[in-house]
């Protein structure tokens, strides 16, 4: 906690204060300064011997530590040192990714945290976050009730079942709430000792994890239906009563649950579901700066999903929401999109469709007079040549879906196509930005959900905009924190999402790309953090006014930087 009344400039130079000595100290990974102590720290906290004499910078670390980096062989390689360096020295973890996002955010965030998903169990060695699981159901008020976890405001948690495009990956999912909070700190400077990941472990359907000696989790197949309900409601339940004004995220949880866990409780505590509402935020915002260039307003756009899950049902309900704002009724809005899952385009009276999906499924009237390649199923190609479409947003996890046919019959009907392959990670994206130029002649407005390298389009080197929620997250959890927001409110959402648009390149020139540098993300996040925190006290859901907002919100923000320490006596 802060110390009371402490202004953001004095903070900095305020001490750290610990009875922490020798080895406790340098193996707490919070407070380890390694190389950086100084000469009288290494006196007054037994430190000589432990060290080497050089007396170092965090900057002379960051230099070392990039080098390493950038030493080894492979993404997973990369990944694996810098979770040795985060459970070691967190400043210098901080401090590497804040000077150096474009290089290190591919390593901690998509697309290699899949991978380390699949292999968590290979490097776990020192306890992060912590693991509920199953077995262990009785027991977690005891678990949540020790006094490190005093400081904690906000929570990401999953149930390892839907790690990105790669499925269920048990126990291993843990590497997605361990990065996501990662980001929450590097990308908009929430202090780290505030942040816990979570990992529900309920088992795994993953034969391939089962089999595997050196899986950490329950091995068991995954508990279903109401044993499954009963345990979140176990684990909500504690969660309130140990953090009554906590904000948990929802990550990476199958469809059939996402939907279902945020509508039971997001009028019971501070929550939102990120694949559902930041996946939304961050595919809108990018929608929004294309029509900048394209100059269609939202409300003529006519736009297809591809896979129509959680995420799929997300993006579209903000975009109607938009199209309301603009003046068309909620149906009218509706029957401009398309909605395609793996058997097709959601038709009306199809057995299945769950009802979030029923809302968007299209009148057999609409495709009666359809030209089909196979009348028993209208896939991709039909849509884009009966519907053509304006947007193309592909949320499916389906390599290869976006087909050459499909794309080029697109970009004969809109002069700029907006398509956004989001599946993550990299080998899961509907298609690779280089096929949707060279599909296009170059006239596509692309953005995709991990990152890819610039493209040759005629020679010309186009950069790819990463259409990633970590543009949207890291800054509405600042916000909603800082503002002290009782529950988060659709109009929340789409406060971070016209935040980001604002901030689009393309507002100033259409050349540019859609979203601001990767480098710049910090301040987006605060800015996005500003539009939720006034949209919070705007609904009425903020415990605090304006001035107390913004207090909040300095206070919030921790730079990577060591202070120095003082020895409190035990």
């Amino acid at each position: 906690m802060h110390p009371k009344g402490t202004t953001t400039e004095a903070l900095k130079h305020h001490s750290v204060q610990t009875g922490l000595t020798g080895y406790d100290l340098i193996n707490d990974p919070r407070l380890n300064k390694g190389t950086a102590f100084t000469e009288q720290e290494r006196d007054i906290f037994a430190l000589h011997g432990l060290l080497p004499p050089h007396i170092g910078t965090l900057e002379d670390q960051i230099a070392r530590r990039l080098n390493a980096l950038n030493n080894q062989d492979t993404p997973f390689a990369r990944y694996a040192l810098m979770r040795d360096l985060q459970d070691s020295n967190e400043t210098l973890f901080y401090g590497l990714i804040v000077r150096n996002i474009q290089a290190t955010l591919p390593i901690v965030y998509t697309p290699t945290v899949g991978e380390g998903c699949q292999r968590f169990s290979e490097i776990w060695h020192k306890p992060r976050g912590v693991f509920v699981s199953y077995p262990n159901r009785q027991r977690i008020d005891q678990i949540l009730s020790h006094s490190r976890y005093d400081k904690i405001k906000c929570i990401v948690v999953s149930d390892g079942e839907r790690i990105l495009g790669l499925g269920d990956q048990g126990a291993g999912g843990m590497g997605i709430p361990i990065g996501k909070m990662a980001l929450y700190t590097a990308l908009a400077g929430i202090p780290p000792e505030t942040c816990l990941p979570v990992l529900l472990d309920v088992g795994t359907d993953n034969q391939q994890r089962l089999d595997d000696p050196l899986y950490i989790g329950w091995r068991n197949r995954r508990i279903r239906s109401q044993e499954y309900d009963d345990f979140v409601e176990t684990f909500v339940s504690a969660v309130k009563l140990r953090w009554p004004h906590i904000l948990l995220q929802w990550e990476d949880f199958a469809g059939s649950n996402a939907a279902r866990l945020l509508a039971r409780y997001r009028n019971q505590l501070c929550t939102f579901n990120d694949d559902i509402q930041g996946t939304a935020a961050v595919a809108t915002a990018t929608l929004l700066s294309a029509i900048n260039v394209t100059g269609v307003p939202v409300r003529d756009q006519r736009i297809a999903v591809f896979g129509f899950g959680s995420a799929g049902i997300g993006i579209s309900q903000m975009i109607v929401s938009l199209m309301e704002d603009e003046g068309l009724s909620e149906r009218e809005a509706r029957d401009r999109f398309c909605a395609l899952d793996l058997p097709g385009l959601l038709i009306e009276g199809v057995n299945g469709l769950r009802p979030e999906q029923e809302a968007f499924a299209r009148k057999r009237g609409d495709v009666a007079g359809w030209q089909l390649a196979d009348s028993t199923k209208i896939g991709l190609l039909d849509v884009v040549r009966n519907a053509r479409p304006t947007v193309l947003i592909g949320v499916s996890g389906q390599p290869g879906a976006f087909t050459e046919q499909a794309i080029r019959e697109m970009a004969k009907n809109a002069g700029r196509p907006v398509i956004f392959p989001l599946s993550n990670p990299t080998s899961r994206s509907e298609a690779t930005p280089q096929e949707l130029l060279d599909w296009t002649d170059g006239r596509a407005l692309v953005g995709t959900g991990s990152p890819f390298d610039p493209v040759n389009v005629n020679g010309k080197q186009i950069s790819i905009d990463q259409t990633n929620n970590s543009y949207i997250f890291p800054g509405l959890a600042l916000g909603i924190i800082s503002s002290r927001a009782k529950h988060v409110s659709d109009g929340m959402i789409k406060a971070a999402a016209k935040a980001l648009a604002e901030l689009s390149p393309t507002r100033k020139d259409k050349k540019a790309c859609l979203l601001p540098p990767l480098e710049t993300v910090r301040s987006v996040s605060k800015q996005v953090a500003q539009a939720v925190g006034a949209q919070a006290i705007r609904d009425g859901l903020a415990q605090v006014n304006e001035a107390e907002f913004q207090e909040e919100l300095a206070a919030n923000i921790w730079e990577p930087e060591y202070r120095p320490y003082e020895l409190v006596r035990q």
